[in-house]
């Protein structure tokens, strides 16, 4: 019976095969630049196994995803920078270092304790600034969120709902007020963000909010479209209010 070392090391030798001379052309014109975008897909389908609560396609997707990180390592193990084998060291230290009260003495008994304490643990690995860790290239909503998270984790926060809910009043005014495209395109952000921090308050990721927001306008845009096949007519024949009143039908449905 093999064990997972041994699928890994299976999986670690086909792509060293793909990418060695006589291997596959695709594979050996890519570098990590030229990955990124395989990696930000997979990672986006194996969030929509996730979401889907579908295990045997999360089993497909969870090895798409390593596979990407195979491929990386492959590559800089061929440019001579690192291996997977550097890798998997590094994160495993990493665990150790940043769980102390597991691997260590440290008395942290709640997540909370260990949220206290997990600033400092990266700040002793070299992250001088508070924001420094957060991705630049993070989908904006869940950006602005860890951003919030981090501020208030300092104390940088409003002290309840009450201010997060005034700032978003005040940000929407502001917004009423703005007149060039420059202005306007800053007070929607600044709305943006700050319906990011009411969202925060109720303990809401304001991403998975929006993207269940989307699936939701999706399906019920569906449902005009079917019925506007069985119709036999176009949109273009179509007033406003006739597919409102199948937009509230699809509502009613449940959709």
């Amino acid at each position: 019976m093999s064990t997972s070392g041994d699928a890994l090391d299976e999986l670690l030798g086909i792509q060293k095969r793909l990418l060695a001379p006589g291997g596959c052309p695709w594979d050996r014109e890519q570098d990590h630049q030229s990955l990124i975008r395989y990696l930000v897909e997979e990672t986006y389908e194996v969030i929509e196994a996730i979401n889907e609560g579908d295990m045997d396609k999360l089993r497909e997707e969870l090895g798409d995803l390593l596979l990407q990180v195979v491929f990386h390592a492959a590559l800089a193990e061929a440019r001579g920078d690192f291996d997977f084998a550097a890798v998997t060291r590094t994160v495993s230290q990493k665990m150790v270092d940043r769980h102390p009260h597991v691997f260590g003495t440290m008395p942290l008994h709640t997540s909370e304790d260990v949220l206290d304490k997990w600033e400092g643990f990266k700040r002793r690995e070299g992250k001088r600034h508070l924001l420094e860790g957060i991705p630049a290239a993070l989908p904006a909503l869940l950006r602005a969120q860890k951003i919030q998270e981090k501020m208030a984790r300092v104390g940088f926060d409003w002290p309840d709902i009450e201010g997060a809910r005034r700032k978003l009043q005040e940000e929407l005014q502001e917004l009423e007020e703005a007149a060039t495209p420059e202005e306007i395109l800053g007070e929607v952000g600044d709305v943006l963000f700050a319906v990011v921090n009411l969202a925060r308050f109720r303990n809401i990721i304001a991403e998975q909010a929006l993207q269940k927001a989307n699936d939701k306008v999706s399906r019920r845009f569906r449902y005009i479209e079917q019925k506007l096949e069985e119709s036999g007519r176009s949109f273009a024949e179509m007033s406003l209010a006739e597919m409102d009143a199948w937009w509230d039908e699809a509502k009613a449905r449940g959709l």
